[in-house]
């Protein structure tokens, strides 16, 4: 059975571009489409503060109503799609933790309902995104109505450091399934060490360093691209914060690819510099891959 594709709904606008671009993935990868909606219980613990009689039956009825009826609008548009919708009494990062489990893919908005304008990158999407042992897609919420361009171009970030395989494995088979040229971005502010107690230098030559590093990432990617011989691939150094860097790929891309940080656990999570920095200020949709 093919694991399908979790979307975390809250009927925020940004949930609702998160479901239209999961709606989409379920449909380019044959994959049954789950919308899963988490209802935090009224907590016993907030003091001098009852529950309203009747609060959780209430908005259990109302979230289960608002699912139906989007299935039945998904259902209208992709009649072979497979959709199923689910409420779960739990924080709404736990629950869609928890539901990566059994998914391919976990598909969540930039901010949900409760998030504040300003911030870019809503708690539950870092949540998610650092938390769960499968693929995490964040979405950037665009002004309503925007058609999103379509460049037919994945960018990856690369740092060529041990451990990075998966990640970049994971672009190759996103770019076949697009039909799309795959980036390979990799940036560096100082000449690679060899070992881990080289000192690094304080003077170099940065148009060397450049050509070694260019020669580090063709070298590391060509391990793979053996495998995918019909991806177009294109490389990119560039000096500066990897985050910067894929930042500003983003701008020409459909989706952008990164990898959580290294020595990142479930039981110690992290997102690492660059993963954080591209889910801020991405402008396409990010996937974060644990290697």
């Amino acid at each position: 059975m093919t694991e399908p594709i979790v979307v975390g709904f809250d009927g925020s606008q940004s949930s609702r571009q998160a479901l239209t671009w999961a709606e989409e993935e379920a449909a380019v990868r044959d994959a049954p489409l789950r919308v899963l909606h988490a209802m935090t219980r009224w907590s016993p613990d907030v003091l001098l503060v009852p529950e309203p009689s009747g609060w959780e039956i209430e908005a259990d009825k109302a979230a289960r109503e608002q699912l139906t009826q989007v299935a039945a609008e998904i259902r209208s548009r992709r009649p072979r799609l497979e959709v199923s919708t689910d409420v779960v009494g739990d924080r709404p990062g736990d629950a869609l933790v928890q539901a990566a489990e059994a998914a391919q893919l976990v598909v969540v908005g930039s901010r949900g309902r409760g998030g504040f304008a300003e911030l870019l990158l809503g708690s539950v999407s870092r949540h998610v995104a650092s938390r769960a042992p499968r693929p995490v897609a964040v979405v950037r919420e665009t002004p309503a109505g925007a058609p999103a361009a379509r460049h037919g171009v994945v960018v990856v970030g690369v740092s060529g450091l041990a451990g990075e395989d998966a990640v970049l494995e994971y672009a190759f088979r996103e770019a076949v399934l697009r039909g799309s040229v795959l980036r390979a971005v990799h940036a560096w502010t100082h000449p690679g060490t060899v070992e881990p107690w080289t000192v690094e230098p304080v003077v170099f030559d940065a148009e060397a360093t450049g050509r070694d590093e260019a020669q580090r990432l063709a070298e590391f990617l060509v391990r793979t691209a053996e495998r995918f011989p019909d991806v177009e691939l294109s490389a990119q150094v560039v000096r500066g914060h990897p985050g910067k860097a894929l930042a500003a790929a983003s701008a020409e891309a459909d989706l952008v690819i990164v990898g959580a940080a290294h020595g990142a656990t479930r039981a110690l999570p992290t997102l690492g510099g660059t993963a954080h920095a591209v889910l801020h200020h991405a402008r396409a949709p990010v996937i974060v891959v644990r290697g």
